[in-house]
C-alpha cells in the first residue's frame, strides 16, 4: 500500500484539531468559558500522527456568566484574581481560529474537526462563545467530533481520561489535570497513540471507487 504522507490524504481534507475548555459549570449556553486550549497536529517523515503546536488563552467570563462553585474548586480557577491574564472572548476565539486556520493552508486541509475528550462538551461551549462573539466564520466543522472517550473505549476498554492515558501508556499527572493546556495536550497524545496503532488497519483498506467516494451530499454529515 502506498504510504500516506499528507494530512488532507489522510483525514479526508480535514485537520484535527485538539480543543480543551475549562469552563464556570455544565450548561454552555449560561455557564462561563474561562479557559480555551488548541493542539493542532502534524504527521511526521514516517507517517505518524504527533502532537505539533499549542495555544491556549484564558479567557473572561462573559457578561452576566453563571458561575458555579463546584466547577471553580475543581478547576482552581479564580476567574477575578487580578493577576489572571485573561481576554475578552471573542479576542480568545480570533486567536484560536487565527492559529487554526494557518495550520489548515499548511496542511492543504479545508476544514478543521475538533477533538476532544467527551467533545460534545467542548463543542458545546465553543459553538454557543462563537454565537455570542457573532464571529460568522469559524473554521471548525460545526457538529462533527472526533471524541476520543469513544475511541479511548474501542482501543483500550476505557472511556476515563486518567484510565485511557494509563491504559495507553502515557501515564498520568493529576497535579496538573484540569487546566486546559495539559487538558488538552494530553487527548492529543491519547489521539495520536489511537490513530497511530490503527494505521495497519487503514492503510489496508482500499480506496474507494470514484462514485462511492463522493454520494449525493447528505447536510447532516461531515
Amino acid at each position: 500500500m502506498p504510504q500516506t504522507t499528507t494530512m488532507a490524504e489522510r483525514f479526508r481534507g480535514f485537520l484535527p484539531v485538539v480543543v480543551d475548555v475549562e469552563t464556570g459549570g455544565f450548561n454552555a449556553r449560561t455557564d462561563a468559558l474561562l479557559e480555551i486550549a488548541a493542539v493542532t497536529l502534524r504527521l511526521d517523515a514516517d507517517g505518524r500522527l504527533l502532537r505539533d503546536a499549542t495555544h491556549a488563552w484564558h479567557v473572561m467570563p462573559f457578561k452576566g456568566a453563571n458561575l458555579e462553585a463546584a466547577a471553580l474548586q475543581v478547576t482552581g480557577i479564580d476567574p477575578h484574581h487580578p493577576l489572571r491574564p485573561a481576554i475578552p472572548e471573542r479576542e480568545a476565539l480570533q486567536r484560536i481560529f487565527r492559529e487554526v486556520r494557518t495550520a489548515m493552508a499548511a496542511a492543504n486541509c479545508s476544514r478543521a474537526v475538533l477533538v476532544g475528550h467527551n467533545a460534545h462538551f467542548d463543542l458545546g461551549f465553543l459553538n454557543e462563545a462563537i454565537a455570542r462573539s457573532e464571529i460568522k466564520r469559524s473554521p471548525f466543522h460545526p457538529f462533527a467530533t472526533f471524541d476520543t472517550a469513544t475511541l479511548a473505549g474501542v482501543a483500550f476498554g476505557q472511556t476515563v481520561l486518567a484510565r485511557a492515558t494509563v491504559a495507553a501508556g502515557l501515564g498520568w499527572d493529576s497535579s496538573a489535570a484540569h487546566s486546559a493546556v495539559y487538558d488538552a495536550e494530553i487527548t492529543a497524545d491519547l489521539f495520536c497513540e489511537i490513530v497511530n496503532r490503527f494505521r495497519p488497519v487503514y492503510e489496508a483498506t482500499p480506496a474507494l471507487p470514484a462514485a462511492a467516494a463522493e454520494p449525493d451530499a447528505d447536510p447532516r454529515e461531515a
